[in-house]
């Protein structure tokens, strides 16, 4: 994985989803907690985004409200350039053919009693393609599990489970590869892999971008996995975006304190490792 990439400028491509004083409130009254605090954003057709922000700043609830798993308290969200409609679940089904998610436990993410040619075939039927001769659903099934390395002949009658967490997670792209949504939604989707996958998933997710051309909103604590992968940075601190643009201007200059700390705590393997702002346990026990 290199250090650099070629990075483009979205800002004056179409929209594909936006939101306007965007807010989510848990609670009332003195139990009243807001997750998700009056955010705007602009995803355009294409970036790569990603979201960046510790446990508890808000990323994964508004990873939900993208979703459509739950409606704003407050605010907008625009799909396509047109307030979404996820009134219905015929509208619901309807916004999810063109927003997918990978999320970040691939051991949940999949039926334990459907088979994995059950789970590309379903991708399969979701695009139209129920009437296909057998022989043309093996080619679709085969070409999109060799996409992300993986062979269908030696897939075919196991179960996820029988896979390891790493192939799982490429399986989960591979679905994305069928489906072809316009948006995918990447929750933490290489917390639980090794190193190694790691790497190897997120060099995938750029070539499914821009195989497919999709916006790819990938939400992660980690920010220099962010910084790797993105066109565009948004920094999330108390339900809030503290800071966003363009990656390299995010975190090669940041303004923001919190950004600032957050790169700060990125280990460095040539300096010594400064663990002041750590709270160490250990000196109250």
């Amino acid at each position: 994985m290199s250090e650099t990439r070629e990075r483009k400028d979205f800002s004056n491509g179409p929209l594909c989803l936006s939101g306007r004083g965007v807010t989510k409130v848990f609670g009332i009254g003195d139990r009243k907690t807001v997750a998700v605090d009056h955010v705007d954003f602009d995803f355009h057709e294409g970036e790569f985004v990603s979201i960046v922000g510790e446990s508890g700043s808000g990323k994964t609830t508004l990873s939900k409200l993208l979703l459509g798993l739950m409606n704003p308290t407050e605010g907008e969200i625009l799909f396509e350039g047109k307030p979404r409609d996820i009134s219905s679940g015929s509208k619901k089904r309807e916004y999810w053919k063109g927003i997918q998610a990978i999320f970040q436990d691939p051991f949940s993410s999949y039926n334990v009693f459907h088979k994995i040619d059950s789970v590309l075939l379903d991708c399969i039927n979701m695009r139209g393609g129920r009437n296909l001769s057998k022989e043309k659903k093996i080619e679709l099934m085969t070409e999109a599990c060799s996409f992300v390395n993986l062979k269908f002949a030696e897939l075919t009658n196991k179960y996820p489970f029988e896979l390891s967490g790493g192939q799982m997670q490429r399986l989960m792209i591979a679905r994305i590869f069928l489906l072809k949504p316009r948006i995918l939604l990447a929750d933490e989707p290489t917390s639980m892999v090794d190193a190694c996958s790691r790497a190897t998933i997120l060099d995938m997710l750029l070539d499914l971008r821009d195989e497919t051309g999709m916006t790819i909103i990938f939400i992660t604590h980690d920010i220099g996995l962010a910084y790797y992968i993105s066109d565009t940075v948004y920094i999330m601190e108390h339900g809030r975006f503290v800071e966003s643009g363009k990656a390299d201007e995010v975190i090669l200059n940041p303004q923001a304190a919190y950004t600032k700390r957050l790169i700060s705590d990125v280990p460095k393997i040539h300096e010594e490792w400064d663990l002041s702002t750590v709270d160490l346990l250990s000196k109250e026990e």
